[in-house]
């Protein structure tokens, strides 16, 4: 059967189960097929009710005596609970949200169950155990029940039970079309399992020592494929032409000197680092990490600075900088930080967001206008416009640039690889340009400097890898006299003295943010559906609920990306002004309730309180980013982080949070305690799961990334290797990185 056979035409799936399977990301066959198990039940050994111990992993065969589904006492989750016994004596087993396991389990049904046994004040129980309905003769209608049995992810309605009876059979018939990539050395070198028999052992494994040895195999199979693809990508790279830029010494020297502050040693290593990259002959690809508030604006703003002000021939100087951001409110701080900053050099800045029929436009010689769309885009092309800043508009068929040399991505995880790619791939300047600037021969492609912003400290094993082909910068050092934000974990009856604590704070002059996962509130129906957001807080109900119970005399305002551009502007403007003499000299809004939108390129210096509703559904980087937005002045700052999960999870993630202020070590225990694929964002980079959930294994990494490294020196094109030739160029086109 063929890999790539659409779901919908593989046997026994109709339009609703391609649908579910559409919920876990599987649209073909082979997605299906590589939909690999989360654990294994163990059914090998059975053990009577009777001698059942608490926190002991078991497995039990009887019979169902009671079973019902309620709705927990929280009434957010369905409780399915039944009384399962043999002829030694009965346990309680209970699930959380599978309300359909009673459509699957009746009473008197002969059962068998694998899973944890937990202790709780009614006595022993089962929680969320694995299980198989067996036949009236005790043994199972569809499959054999013995050995490990694999827990699948799963979705409504489609349980590990059902994709096990799927996978089971169409594994079988397709275990030959799984061609082995690796070189028969490889295998033999790192004892490795063959390709076939690793996915059979994978999904239905004869011990956990051959479950482990297939995961093994095929996460080593994935993570070479990727640094492989990395390591080509970076060679490619270096034998692509870009406009060497001279460091100005001077100028430089006097940009820094025009700062109302000083530059951290950090910040002095990363722009030393940028500037003798773009020196080079082939294109920068450098990547710039660094804390909420490390000053990454600052460093980006000198490169560009070289860059604007580059001479390239006696005739003509200066090259152009494209900025881009992921949302517009960053890019237009962005716009506002730069154009501070370069005040004085005599630079045309201007912004371009996508959604404003009218572009703000600041010639820094002390004016400011304002331009048409049309106007900015023949200016750009024409070369008259030194930084472009903007969002996605950037990528627009319509913008050109004259003679773009550096491209700079805030962010760059929010966007897509492709997108990256396009902006640098529109401004390739083929030949002599219109200006006859070029350095290189005809039809010799020069692409511009790249360099990529993020303020998500990233682990080095996961940098390794999705970034082994950019050159790494780092700013662990934040501005002096900032004072470490006070956090705390707090529960629902803490809401009150948290109320007013910041009733307090703004009696003292300060202002607060107040994040809401959601922006509506769920209707009744899919509260009624058991919808796990059903109680999650929302922007707009929680804005009027403050406005109109708890500090009705205080200004309050709401922010969220479904607001139009204007009103996202005048209240962002509002929130970080102080009122004039109509207020009194305070503040014109004292409390903001928003999104997780403020999360990047907010910077309100006056703001010390930052309360985040439903802090479990955010990951700790975003918790981390989140509290960045309070703290950025000599005010002592506070972020309280409210929950009503009672997961151990949740408790472990919160207490990192509240313990550690260095989002690198944060970043850290999030890979460790959500995996890559979560803290990241698997689908967006077009990563295997099994690569993605190995990536906090640095020794495979470094194994990989050396095995890449020794087979590229030896055959760079990889003709000897065709199959592997092959699975590479396949994750080059789902990477959208040609």
């Amino acid at each position: 059967m063929d890999l790539s056979l659409p779901i919908s035409q593989v046997p026994r799936i109709g339009p609703v189960l391609q649908k579910r399977l559409k919920n876990l990301g599987i649209a073909t066959l082979k997605d299906l097929l590589y939909h690999f198990p989360l654990r294994y039940e163990d059914f090998s050994h059975f053990v009577k009710i009777a001698d059942i111990k608490p926190k002991t992993n078991i497995a039990i065969k009887g019979k169902v005596l009671e079973i019902k589904s309620t709705l927990a006492w929280t009434k957010k989750v369905t409780l399915t609970q039944a009384i399962v016994g043999d002829n030694s004596g009965a346990i309680r087993i209970v699930w959380f949200a599978k309300p359909y396991i009673t459509d699957n389990l009746q009473t008197g049904d002969n059962v068998v169950m694998a899973g944890r046994v937990s202790q709780g004040k009614k006595g022993l129980y089962f929680n969320n155990p694995t299980y198989e309905k067996l036949a009236e003769t005790g043994s199972p209608p569809n499959s054999k029940v013995a050995g490990l049995m694999p827990v699948y992810p799963e979705t409504e309605k489609l349980s590990s039970r059902w994709l096990r009876g799927l996978i089971r059979p169409l594994l079988y018939n397709s275990l030959s079309q799984f061609q082995e990539f690796l070189p028969l050395t490889v295998t033999k070198r790192f004892n490795l399992m063959p390709l076939n028999r690793a996915i059979w052992q994978i999904h239905f494994p004869d011990s956990l020592v051959l479950a482990a040895k297939a995961k093994e195999r095929l996460a080593f199979g994935e993570l070479f494929l990727i640094e492989l693809f990395v390591l080509k990508e970076r060679v490619k790279l270096l034998q692509t032409k870009a406009e060497p830029i001279a460091i100005n010494l001077p100028l430089v020297q006097k940009f820094v000197k025009s700062l109302p502050f000083k530059l951290t040693d950090a910040q002095r290593k990363s722009a030393w680092q940028i500037l003798k990259d773009m020196e080079k002959p082939h294109p920068m690809n450098r990547l710039l990490e660094g804390e909420v508030g490390s000053g990454k604006t600052v460093v980006a703003a000198i490169a560009a600075l070289n860059v604007a002000k580059a001479t390239l021939n006696e005739a003509k100087a200066g090259l152009q900088i494209a900025m881009m951001a992921p949302t517009e409110i960053l890019a237009k701080q962005h716009f506002k930080e730069v154009a501070e900053l370069l005040f004085d050099f005599k630079l045309t800045i201007a912004l371009l967001t996508g959604k404003d029929d009218k572009i703000m436009a600041k010639k820094l010689k002390g004016e400011i206008l304002e331009a048409s769309r049309a106007k900015i885009l023949k200016k750009c092309l024409n070369g008259e416009i030194d930084i472009l800043i903007g969002t996605h508009a950037l990528i627009q068929d319509k913008v050109k640039f004259a003679n773009l040399g550096l491209v700079i991505v805030d962010e760059q995880h929010r966007f897509g690889i492709e997108q990256r790619a396009r902006l640098i791939q529109k401004s390739k300047r083929w030949g002599k340009n219109q200006n006859d600037n070029s350095k290189f021969k005809e039809n010799t492609p020069s692409i511009p400097h790249l360099l990529t912003m993020t303020a998500t400290p990233i682990p080095r094993s996961l940098a390794l890898t999705i970034y082994g082909d950019l050159d790494l910068s780092i700013i662990d050092q934040l501005p002096k006299g900032r004072k470490k934000i006070i956090t705390q974990v707090a529960i629902p009856k803490q809401r009150e003295n948290v109320y007013q604590f910041i009733r307090n704070q703004i009696k003292a002059g300060r202002q607060a943010f107040v994040i809401c996962p959601r922006i509506e509130a769920q209707s009744a129906k899919h509260k009624a559906q058991n919808n796990p957001w059903a109680d999650v807080k929302a922007v707009e109900e929680e804005k009027e609920k403050l406005t109109k119970e708890i500090f009705p005399d205080l200004k309050v305002e709401m922010l969220h990306g479904k607001l139009k551009p204007k009103e996202k502007e005048r209240i962002m403007r509002d929130f970080s002004a102080r009122g004039g003499s109509a207020f009194g000299g305070k503040n014109k809004i004292d409390i903001l309730v928003a999104t997780s939108v403020v999360e990047v390129g907010i910077d309100i210096p006056n703001a010390s309180v930052m309360l985040i509703e439903g802090a479990d559904r955010f990951g700790l980087a975003q918790l981390h980013q989140l509290r960045g937005r309070v703290g950025r002045s000599s005010h002592q700052s506070y972020c309280f982080l409210f929950t009503d999960s009672p997961s151990i999870k949740t408790k472990k993630r919160l207490e990192a949070i509240v313990k550690a202020q260095d989002g690198f070590e944060l970043s850290q225990i999030d890979l460790e305690i959500r995996g890559p694929g979560q803290f990241f964002g698997t689908k967006q980079w077009g990563l295997p799961d099994l690569a993605m959930a190995s990536l906090d294994d640095f020794s495979l990494v470094e194994k990989t990334k050396s095995l890449a490294k020794e087979i590229l020196s030896q055959d760079p094109n990889l003709k000897n290797y065709p199959l592997l030739k092959e699975k590479v160029e396949k994750l080059q086109e789902r990477t959208h990185l040609e």
